[in-house]
Protein backbone atom coordinates (compact mmCIF):
# COMPACT_ATOMS: atom_id res chain seq x y z
CA UNK A 1 0.00 0.00 0.00
CA UNK A 2 1.49 3.33 -1.17
CA UNK A 3 1.53 5.85 1.81
CA UNK A 4 -0.85 9.14 0.89
CA UNK A 5 1.80 11.36 1.74
CA UNK A 6 3.49 9.79 -0.65
CA UNK A 7 1.05 10.39 -3.24
CA UNK A 8 0.40 13.98 -2.31
CA UNK A 9 3.91 14.40 -2.81
CA UNK A 10 4.48 13.02 -6.46
CA UNK A 11 1.33 14.61 -7.26
CA UNK A 12 2.08 18.28 -6.26
CA UNK A 13 4.50 18.81 -8.89
CA UNK A 14 3.69 16.19 -11.33
CA UNK A 15 3.54 16.43 -15.40
CA UNK A 16 1.50 14.25 -17.74
CA UNK A 17 2.18 14.37 -21.17
CA UNK A 18 -1.09 12.82 -22.88
CA UNK A 19 -0.96 11.26 -26.65
CA UNK A 20 -4.36 11.02 -27.53
CA UNK A 21 -3.76 9.40 -30.83
CA UNK A 22 -0.49 7.43 -29.83
CA UNK A 23 1.84 7.34 -32.61
CA UNK A 24 -0.29 8.58 -35.40
CA UNK A 25 1.07 11.30 -37.68
CA UNK A 26 0.76 12.65 -41.29
CA UNK A 27 4.67 12.64 -41.54
CA UNK A 28 6.97 10.60 -41.98
CA UNK A 29 10.05 12.26 -40.02
CA UNK A 30 13.21 10.16 -40.47
CA UNK A 31 14.26 10.51 -36.97
CA UNK A 32 11.47 10.33 -35.54
CA UNK A 33 11.55 7.80 -32.55
CA UNK A 34 7.67 7.46 -31.65
CA UNK A 35 5.75 6.02 -34.87
CA UNK A 36 7.45 2.46 -34.61
CA UNK A 37 5.48 2.95 -30.60
CA UNK A 38 2.62 1.40 -32.86
CA UNK A 39 4.29 -1.78 -32.15
CA UNK A 40 3.16 -2.35 -28.41
CA UNK A 41 -0.61 -2.18 -29.69
CA UNK A 42 0.13 -4.94 -32.78
CA UNK A 43 -3.81 -5.42 -32.97
CA UNK A 44 -4.94 -1.68 -33.09
CA UNK A 45 -6.51 -0.47 -36.40
CA UNK A 46 -7.42 2.73 -34.16
CA UNK A 47 -5.25 5.37 -32.13
CA UNK A 48 -7.88 7.23 -30.82
CA UNK A 49 -8.66 8.19 -27.42
CA UNK A 50 -12.08 6.99 -26.57
CA UNK A 51 -14.48 9.26 -24.68
CA UNK A 52 -14.27 6.74 -21.71
CA UNK A 53 -10.72 7.08 -20.90
CA UNK A 54 -10.47 10.91 -22.31
CA UNK A 55 -13.08 11.55 -19.78
CA UNK A 56 -11.42 9.39 -16.70
CA UNK A 57 -7.84 10.88 -17.64
CA UNK A 58 -9.19 14.75 -17.32
CA UNK A 59 -11.16 13.80 -14.38
CA UNK A 60 -8.27 12.42 -12.28
CA UNK A 61 -6.00 14.55 -13.56
CA UNK A 62 -7.47 17.66 -11.84
CA UNK A 63 -8.15 15.77 -8.83
CA UNK A 64 -4.65 14.64 -8.35
CA UNK A 65 -2.78 18.18 -8.75
CA UNK A 66 -2.76 19.79 -5.55
CA UNK A 67 -1.79 23.00 -7.35
CA UNK A 68 -4.60 25.99 -8.36
CA UNK A 69 -3.47 25.69 -11.60
CA UNK A 70 -3.47 22.58 -13.98
CA UNK A 71 -2.00 22.33 -17.46
CA UNK A 72 -2.38 19.98 -19.33
CA UNK A 73 -0.27 19.11 -22.59
CA UNK A 74 -1.31 17.46 -25.35
CA UNK A 75 0.96 15.71 -27.97
CA UNK A 76 1.72 12.86 -30.50
CA UNK A 77 2.02 11.71 -33.39
CA UNK A 78 0.28 14.38 -34.79
CA UNK A 79 -2.45 15.36 -32.04
CA UNK A 80 -4.39 17.83 -34.44
CA UNK A 81 -5.22 14.47 -36.44
CA UNK A 82 -8.19 14.12 -34.43
CA UNK A 83 -9.87 17.04 -35.29
CA UNK A 84 -11.32 20.30 -33.11
CA UNK A 85 -13.67 18.30 -32.07
CA UNK A 86 -12.38 16.30 -30.23
CA UNK A 87 -10.71 19.22 -29.01
CA UNK A 88 -13.86 20.98 -27.99
CA UNK A 89 -14.43 17.68 -25.88
CA UNK A 90 -11.63 18.29 -24.03
CA UNK A 91 -12.28 21.85 -23.01
CA UNK A 92 -15.82 20.80 -22.24
CA UNK A 93 -14.62 18.11 -19.77
CA UNK A 94 -12.07 20.69 -18.26
CA UNK A 95 -14.87 22.79 -17.18
CA UNK A 96 -16.91 20.24 -16.06
CA UNK A 97 -14.08 19.03 -13.63
CA UNK A 98 -11.68 22.13 -13.11
CA UNK A 99 -13.46 22.28 -9.57
CA UNK A 100 -12.43 26.22 -9.32
CA UNK A 101 -8.94 25.19 -10.84
CA UNK A 102 -7.46 27.09 -12.99
CA UNK A 103 -7.38 25.11 -16.39
CA UNK A 104 -4.43 25.73 -19.06
CA UNK A 105 -3.73 23.70 -22.28
CA UNK A 106 -0.60 23.56 -24.49
CA UNK A 107 -0.41 21.55 -27.89
CA UNK A 108 2.78 20.53 -29.56
CA UNK A 109 2.09 19.86 -33.64
CA UNK A 110 3.83 19.38 -36.89
CA UNK A 111 2.31 22.82 -37.70
CA UNK A 112 0.91 21.37 -41.33
CA UNK A 113 -2.77 21.09 -40.70
CA UNK A 114 -3.30 24.20 -38.49
CA UNK A 115 -6.48 25.72 -40.88
CA UNK A 116 -8.89 28.71 -39.90
CA UNK A 117 -10.79 26.48 -37.77
CA UNK A 118 -8.02 25.37 -35.42
CA UNK A 119 -6.39 28.64 -35.04
CA UNK A 120 -10.04 30.36 -34.25
CA UNK A 121 -10.04 27.54 -31.68
CA UNK A 122 -6.66 27.62 -30.47
CA UNK A 123 -6.70 31.35 -29.69
CA UNK A 124 -10.39 31.44 -28.50
CA UNK A 125 -9.29 28.94 -25.86
CA UNK A 126 -5.85 30.14 -25.07
CA UNK A 127 -3.83 27.03 -26.19
CA UNK A 128 0.23 27.69 -25.63
CA UNK A 129 0.81 25.84 -29.26
CA UNK A 130 4.30 24.53 -29.85
CA UNK A 131 5.12 24.47 -33.66
CA UNK A 132 8.29 22.07 -34.78
CA UNK A 133 10.35 23.61 -37.36
CA UNK A 134 14.03 22.71 -37.66
CA UNK A 135 15.36 26.03 -39.69
CA UNK A 136 15.08 27.57 -42.74
CA UNK A 137 13.65 25.54 -45.66
CA UNK A 138 16.38 23.56 -46.82
CA UNK A 139 17.55 22.56 -43.37
CA UNK A 140 14.04 21.87 -42.27
CA UNK A 141 13.13 19.56 -45.34
CA UNK A 142 16.19 17.60 -44.56
CA UNK A 143 14.47 15.42 -41.92
CA UNK A 144 10.75 16.94 -41.84
CA UNK A 145 9.06 15.04 -45.08
CA UNK A 146 5.69 13.44 -45.77
CA UNK A 147 5.02 9.66 -46.39
CA UNK A 148 5.78 10.49 -49.80
CA UNK A 149 8.80 12.44 -49.07
CA UNK A 150 7.21 15.74 -50.33
CA UNK A 151 8.78 18.61 -48.29
CA UNK A 152 6.67 20.05 -45.52
CA UNK A 153 8.21 23.79 -44.62
CA UNK A 154 6.07 25.76 -46.52
CA UNK A 155 3.08 24.36 -45.28
CA UNK A 156 4.79 24.72 -41.37
CA UNK A 157 5.20 28.52 -42.52
CA UNK A 158 1.95 28.73 -43.67
CA UNK A 159 0.53 28.24 -40.28
CA UNK A 160 2.82 30.00 -38.87
CA UNK A 161 1.70 33.12 -40.29
CA UNK A 162 -2.07 32.17 -39.77
CA UNK A 163 -1.36 31.93 -36.13
CA UNK A 164 0.30 35.52 -35.97
CA UNK A 165 -3.37 36.41 -38.14
CA UNK A 166 -5.26 35.43 -35.48
CA UNK A 167 -2.41 36.05 -32.21
CA UNK A 168 -2.55 32.27 -31.10
CA UNK A 169 0.47 32.25 -29.09
CA UNK A 170 3.38 30.02 -29.91
CA UNK A 171 6.85 28.68 -29.75
CA UNK A 172 9.25 26.86 -32.24
CA UNK A 173 10.35 23.56 -31.19
CA UNK A 174 13.78 22.86 -32.94
CA UNK A 175 14.95 19.36 -33.41
CA UNK A 176 19.14 19.48 -33.61
CA UNK A 177 20.43 16.96 -35.93
CA UNK A 178 23.56 16.56 -38.09
CA UNK A 179 22.71 18.99 -40.40
CA UNK A 180 21.31 21.88 -39.12
CA UNK A 181 23.29 21.94 -35.87
CA UNK A 182 26.05 22.97 -38.47
CA UNK A 183 24.30 26.40 -38.82
CA UNK A 184 23.84 27.75 -35.46
CA UNK A 185 23.48 31.45 -36.20
CA UNK A 186 21.35 30.57 -39.61
CA UNK A 187 19.14 28.68 -37.45
CA UNK A 188 18.87 30.97 -34.39
CA UNK A 189 18.28 34.28 -36.60
CA UNK A 190 15.89 32.67 -38.57
CA UNK A 191 13.59 31.51 -35.57
CA UNK A 192 14.27 34.96 -33.80
CA UNK A 193 12.58 36.11 -37.28
CA UNK A 194 9.47 33.64 -37.50
CA UNK A 195 8.72 33.12 -33.63
CA UNK A 196 7.27 35.07 -30.94
CA UNK A 197 10.94 34.98 -28.90
CA UNK A 198 10.60 31.73 -26.98
CA UNK A 199 12.77 28.86 -28.37
CA UNK A 200 13.32 25.32 -27.37
CA UNK A 201 16.04 22.72 -29.26
CA UNK A 202 15.98 18.88 -28.82
CA UNK A 203 18.98 17.34 -29.95
CA UNK A 204 18.24 13.94 -31.86
CA UNK A 205 19.71 11.03 -30.20
CA UNK A 206 19.67 7.32 -31.36
CA UNK A 207 21.32 4.53 -30.40
CA UNK A 208 21.83 1.49 -32.90
CA UNK A 209 22.80 -1.92 -32.01
CA UNK A 210 26.13 -3.63 -31.77
CA UNK A 211 25.20 -6.42 -33.99
CA UNK A 212 23.12 -3.97 -36.53
CA UNK A 213 26.02 -0.88 -36.68
CA UNK A 214 26.61 -0.62 -40.17
CA UNK A 215 23.40 -0.64 -41.57
CA UNK A 216 22.01 1.84 -38.42
CA UNK A 217 19.23 -0.58 -37.50
CA UNK A 218 17.09 0.87 -34.24
CA UNK A 219 17.32 -0.68 -31.43
CA UNK A 220 13.28 0.05 -30.82
CA UNK A 221 12.08 -2.82 -28.50
CA UNK A 222 14.22 -1.96 -25.55
CA UNK A 223 15.51 1.17 -23.73
CA UNK A 224 18.86 1.92 -22.76
CA UNK A 225 20.43 0.15 -19.78
CA UNK A 226 22.92 2.34 -17.99
CA UNK A 227 24.28 0.19 -16.14
CA UNK A 228 25.50 -2.28 -18.70
CA UNK A 229 28.78 -2.26 -20.70
CA UNK A 230 28.87 -1.89 -24.31
CA UNK A 231 25.69 -1.61 -24.20
CA UNK A 232 25.63 0.20 -27.67
CA UNK A 233 28.42 1.46 -30.02
CA UNK A 234 27.33 3.80 -32.45
CA UNK A 235 24.67 6.08 -33.05
CA UNK A 236 22.47 6.69 -36.15
CA UNK A 237 23.82 9.17 -38.81
CA UNK A 238 21.15 11.71 -38.07
CA UNK A 239 22.35 11.65 -34.60
CA UNK A 240 23.71 15.36 -33.10
CA UNK A 241 27.89 14.61 -32.12
CA UNK A 242 28.45 16.01 -28.89
CA UNK A 243 31.08 18.26 -31.12
CA UNK A 244 28.50 19.84 -32.88
CA UNK A 245 25.81 20.09 -29.85
CA UNK A 246 28.60 22.11 -27.86
CA UNK A 247 29.57 24.26 -30.79
CA UNK A 248 26.09 25.17 -31.87
CA UNK A 249 25.21 26.26 -28.39
CA UNK A 250 28.21 27.98 -27.83
CA UNK A 251 27.71 29.98 -30.99
CA UNK A 252 23.99 30.95 -30.40
CA UNK A 253 24.69 31.94 -26.54
CA UNK A 254 27.85 34.79 -28.24
CA UNK A 255 25.22 36.15 -30.10
CA UNK A 256 22.40 35.89 -27.77
CA UNK A 257 23.91 36.94 -24.62
CA UNK A 258 25.36 40.36 -26.28
CA UNK A 259 22.29 41.26 -28.11
CA UNK A 260 18.85 38.67 -27.18
CA UNK A 261 18.84 38.32 -23.06
CA UNK A 262 15.46 40.15 -22.36
CA UNK A 263 13.88 40.11 -25.62
CA UNK A 264 14.95 36.24 -27.02
CA UNK A 265 14.49 32.95 -24.71
CA UNK A 266 16.13 29.93 -25.43
CA UNK A 267 14.98 27.51 -23.18
CA UNK A 268 18.68 25.99 -22.76
CA UNK A 269 20.02 28.84 -21.19
CA UNK A 270 17.18 29.96 -19.28
CA UNK A 271 17.25 26.85 -17.20
CA UNK A 272 20.87 26.71 -16.96
CA UNK A 273 20.28 30.25 -15.06
CA UNK A 274 17.99 29.29 -12.88
CA UNK A 275 20.42 25.99 -12.04
CA UNK A 276 22.99 28.64 -10.90
CA UNK A 277 20.77 30.67 -9.44
CA UNK A 278 20.19 27.67 -6.82
CA UNK A 279 16.84 26.54 -8.27
CA UNK A 280 16.01 23.24 -9.31
CA UNK A 281 15.69 22.99 -12.94
CA UNK A 282 11.97 23.17 -14.94
CA UNK A 283 13.66 20.85 -17.56
CA UNK A 284 13.27 17.21 -17.05
CA UNK A 285 16.64 16.41 -18.67
CA UNK A 286 18.54 18.44 -15.72
CA UNK A 287 16.05 17.36 -13.08
CA UNK A 288 17.66 15.25 -9.77
CA UNK A 289 15.05 13.00 -10.36
CA UNK A 290 12.40 11.34 -13.38
CA UNK A 291 9.88 11.12 -11.14
CA UNK A 292 7.23 13.96 -11.62
CA UNK A 293 7.18 13.26 -15.08
CA UNK A 294 4.80 10.46 -16.70
CA UNK A 295 3.10 9.95 -20.52
CA UNK A 296 -0.30 9.24 -21.20
CA UNK A 297 -1.11 6.47 -24.96
CA UNK A 298 -4.27 6.82 -26.11
CA UNK A 299 -5.43 3.69 -24.44
CA UNK A 300 -5.34 4.98 -20.78
CA UNK A 301 -1.48 3.04 -20.44
CA UNK A 302 0.57 5.32 -18.35
CA UNK A 303 4.33 5.15 -18.93
CA UNK A 304 6.88 7.16 -16.95
CA UNK A 305 8.08 9.35 -19.86
CA UNK A 306 7.72 9.45 -23.63
CA UNK A 307 11.31 8.21 -24.00
CA UNK A 308 10.53 5.20 -22.04
CA UNK A 309 7.33 3.80 -23.24
CA UNK A 310 8.81 0.21 -23.16
CA UNK A 311 6.80 -2.59 -21.35
CA UNK A 312 8.97 -2.67 -18.44
CA UNK A 313 8.41 1.31 -17.81
CA UNK A 314 4.04 0.76 -17.80
CA UNK A 315 3.04 1.92 -15.08
CA UNK A 316 -0.37 0.59 -15.45
CA UNK A 317 -3.75 2.22 -16.66
CA UNK A 318 -5.93 4.71 -15.48
CA UNK A 319 -9.03 2.75 -16.27
CA UNK A 320 -7.79 0.16 -13.91
CA UNK A 321 -5.93 2.06 -10.99
CA UNK A 322 -6.30 5.64 -10.31
CA UNK A 323 -3.41 8.34 -11.82
CA UNK A 324 -2.63 8.87 -8.30
CA UNK A 325 -1.57 5.37 -7.42
CA UNK A 326 0.04 4.97 -10.24
CA UNK A 327 2.64 7.78 -10.34
CA UNK A 328 3.07 7.64 -6.75
CA UNK A 329 4.29 3.46 -7.70
CA UNK A 330 6.71 5.60 -10.22
CA UNK A 331 9.86 5.71 -7.95
CA UNK A 332 10.30 2.26 -7.78
CA UNK A 333 11.22 1.70 -11.54
CA UNK A 334 11.93 4.95 -12.73
CA UNK A 335 15.27 5.20 -14.04
CA UNK A 336 17.68 6.48 -11.30
CA UNK A 337 19.14 9.53 -12.35
CA UNK A 338 22.02 9.88 -9.35
CA UNK A 339 22.18 6.58 -8.12
CA UNK A 340 23.34 4.85 -11.35
CA UNK A 341 25.93 7.63 -12.17
CA UNK A 342 29.96 7.02 -12.60
CA UNK A 343 31.73 8.39 -9.70
CA UNK A 344 33.39 11.11 -11.90
CA UNK A 345 30.36 12.56 -13.27
CA UNK A 346 29.35 13.37 -9.31
CA UNK A 347 32.64 14.79 -8.93
CA UNK A 348 31.92 17.09 -11.87
CA UNK A 349 32.08 20.65 -11.18
CA UNK A 350 28.89 21.48 -13.55
CA UNK A 351 27.04 18.50 -11.92
CA UNK A 352 24.65 21.14 -10.32
CA UNK A 353 24.07 22.16 -13.45
CA UNK A 354 23.20 18.97 -15.80
CA UNK A 355 22.71 16.38 -13.02
CA UNK A 356 23.90 13.36 -15.25
CA UNK A 357 21.41 14.65 -18.08
CA UNK A 358 18.49 12.25 -19.18
CA UNK A 359 18.92 8.27 -18.61
CA UNK A 360 18.17 7.99 -22.47
CA UNK A 361 21.36 9.11 -22.88
CA UNK A 362 23.53 7.63 -20.52
CA UNK A 363 25.36 4.63 -23.03
CA UNK A 364 28.87 5.83 -23.25
CA UNK A 365 31.78 4.33 -20.81
CA UNK A 366 33.98 6.69 -18.69
CA UNK A 367 38.06 7.11 -19.62
CA UNK A 368 37.88 4.57 -16.86
CA UNK A 369 35.77 2.18 -18.47
CA UNK A 370 33.03 3.00 -16.05
CA UNK A 371 29.06 2.51 -17.54
CA UNK A 372 26.56 4.69 -17.39
CA UNK A 373 28.21 8.34 -18.86
CA UNK A 374 25.62 10.64 -20.98
CA UNK A 375 26.99 10.64 -24.37
CA UNK A 376 26.04 14.31 -24.58
CA UNK A 377 28.96 14.97 -20.93
CA UNK A 378 31.68 16.02 -22.68
CA UNK A 379 29.39 18.85 -24.82
CA UNK A 380 28.23 19.98 -21.51
CA UNK A 381 31.35 20.37 -20.07
CA UNK A 382 32.35 22.60 -22.54
CA UNK A 383 29.07 24.50 -23.09
CA UNK A 384 29.21 24.71 -19.37
CA UNK A 385 32.63 26.37 -18.90
CA UNK A 386 32.11 28.39 -21.64
CA UNK A 387 29.32 30.45 -20.20
CA UNK A 388 30.04 30.13 -16.90
CA UNK A 389 31.33 33.80 -16.87
CA UNK A 390 27.91 35.30 -17.92
CA UNK A 391 25.89 33.29 -16.20
CA UNK A 392 27.75 34.77 -12.56
CA UNK A 393 27.31 38.11 -13.81
CA UNK A 394 23.55 37.15 -14.38
CA UNK A 395 23.14 35.90 -11.27
CA UNK A 396 24.69 38.82 -9.71
CA UNK A 397 22.21 41.22 -11.24
CA UNK A 398 19.44 39.14 -10.18
CA UNK A 399 20.43 38.75 -6.50
CA UNK A 400 20.96 42.31 -6.52
CA UNK A 401 17.37 43.02 -7.27
CA UNK A 402 18.33 44.17 -11.09
CA UNK A 403 17.05 42.49 -14.49
CA UNK A 404 19.35 39.90 -16.23
CA UNK A 405 19.29 41.86 -19.56
CA UNK A 406 21.43 44.63 -17.91
CA UNK A 407 24.67 41.88 -18.78
CA UNK A 408 24.66 43.60 -22.09
CA UNK A 409 25.46 46.53 -21.21
CA UNK A 410 28.23 45.12 -19.30
CA UNK A 411 29.37 43.31 -21.54
CA UNK A 412 29.69 46.38 -24.13
CA UNK A 413 31.88 47.86 -21.13
CA UNK A 414 33.93 45.24 -20.49
CA UNK A 415 36.59 45.03 -23.47
CA UNK A 416 37.48 41.72 -22.37
CA UNK A 417 33.95 39.85 -22.43
CA UNK A 418 33.03 41.77 -25.52
CA UNK A 419 36.11 40.42 -27.63
CA UNK A 420 35.19 36.95 -26.32
CA UNK A 421 31.62 37.57 -27.96
CA UNK A 422 32.67 38.89 -31.26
Amino acid sequence: MIKQDTISKVMSSCAIIAKPNGPICNLNCSYCYYKDKKSLYPNKNSFRMSSEVLETFIKQYIEVQDTPDVQFVWQGGEPTLLGVDFFRKIISLQNQYSAGKKISNAIQTNGTLLDDEWCEFLTKNQFLVGVSIDGPELLHDQYRRGFNDQPTFEKVMCSIERLKRYGTPFNTVTVLNNMNSLYPLEVYRFLKGIGEGFIQFIPIIERTSKSNSNSLDLILDSPPNPAKKNDVTTVTHWSITPDQFADFYMQVFDEWVVKDVGDYFVQFFDVALSSWMGVPSSLCTFSKSCQSSGVIEHNGDLYTCDHYVYPEYKLGNIMDSNIAQLMASHKSIEPRKIENLPECCKACEYFFACNGGCPKDRFVETPGGEPGLNYLCSAYKKIFMHISPYMDIMKNLLQSGKPAYLIKEYINKNSSLNRKNR
